[in-house]
């Protein structure tokens, strides 16, 4: 039934495989009480309806999302098919892939080395643990990449960089704890057009994400880049931790609304039965989310693909 939806059988390797096992918390959650709900009937009733808000309520899918995934499936109850459980399974997969495309975008890119990757978020969330896996998955790909540890407020924060610049091979720039953010990312940059790297990873602090300071503080550094970089930073990327769920969402609104979030990365997917998300994510803010976390190892951040995370929910 779902597999209507697809262009294509799952992929072959190993890498779906994994990816249906870190959502396998949210697919038990989400997928598993949807036949539950299903079990049985034969038609579709309000009853059955208001078991369905609740269950992707449940799974953090959110309450403006759900109700225009409800609203196509009352639209589905009106067409001749709207009677089979089954058709409406279906259609709330497709709805929610649908969103997910619907905020795809490509990721700009620099004309002349080096891009310049800002990262920012809370913290906790897995921001430095994001840029090291970002690091490995850049230099697989042939990438020469800098790591630069802006994030000068947390002695911890650098010193965590450079254990994923070792692991990476990734050089580290850092200055002292309570250097000027701006500062270290100048003299990143500048490290980086000397030796020719492709890639600048920055790291940047994550504390009182409501306060103006930080906002501030971030604004300069991507002035500071634009400076050394044309046209950088080129991407500002959001990690958001997917445990936190709706709490998440406000967070990145107010990220976007202070440093131009260009794209986001779901961090700890793995971690949580509350994978919807993803789709409340990207309904609401209209960011395409580029990368997501599904485990502890350096390997263990895949691209995201709309097809895949909606595959890996419904398919058992």
């Amino acid at each position: 039934m779902i597999q209507t939806l697809f262009s294509a059988p799952p992929p072959e390797s190993g890498l779906f495989d994994r990816f249906k096992k870190a959502v396998s918390k949210t697919r038990d959650a989400l997928s598993g009480q949807i036949d539950d709900i299903f079990e049985g009937k034969k038609e579709i009733d309000e009853e059955l309806l208001d078991d369905l808000e609740m269950t992707l309520i449940g799974a953090d899918v959110g309450v403006r999302t759900t109700s225009e995934i409800l609203d196509d499936v009352r639209g589905e109850m009106e067409r001749a098919e709207g009677g089979d459980p089954r058709a409406i399974k279906e259609r709330i997969a497709g709805r929610m892939m649908e969103i997910l495309r619907g905020s795809e975008r490509p990721a700009e890119t620099a004309a002349q080395p080096p891009e310049v990757i800002l990262v920012v978020g809370v913290n906790g969330v897995g921001k430095t643990t994001t840029i090291g896996k970002l690091a490995h998955r850049l230099t697989q790909d042939g990438r020469k990449v800098l790591l630069c540890a802006g994030d000068t407020f947390r002695a911890a924060a650098a010193e965590q960089l450079s254990v994923w610049g070792g692991r990476t091979g990734c050089p580290v720039i850092r200055q002292k704890a309570g250097a000027d953010p701006s500062a270290v990312l100048f003299d990143g940059l500048q490290a980086a057009k000397a030796r020719g790297v492709d890639t600048v990873i920055v790291d940047t602090a994550g504390r009182l994400h409501n306060k103006a300071g930080l906002m501030a503080e971030l604004e300069k550094m991507k002035r500071t880049a634009g400076r050394v970089a044309p046209a950088a930073p080129h991407q500002v990327l959001l990690v958001l931790d997917a445990v936190t769920g709706q709490n998440g969402l406000e967070q990145a609104r107010r990220f976007t609304a202070g440093v131009g979030v260009t794209g986001l990365v779901l961090a700890k997917l793995d971690g949580t039965a509350k994978g919807g998300i993803v789709v409340a994510v990207a309904r609401e803010l209209g960011l395409p989310i580029r990368w997501v976390g599904i485990g502890e190892q350096a390997d263990d951040l895949v691209a995201f693909d709309p097809e895949s995370f909606v595959r890996s929910l419904f398919e058992g």
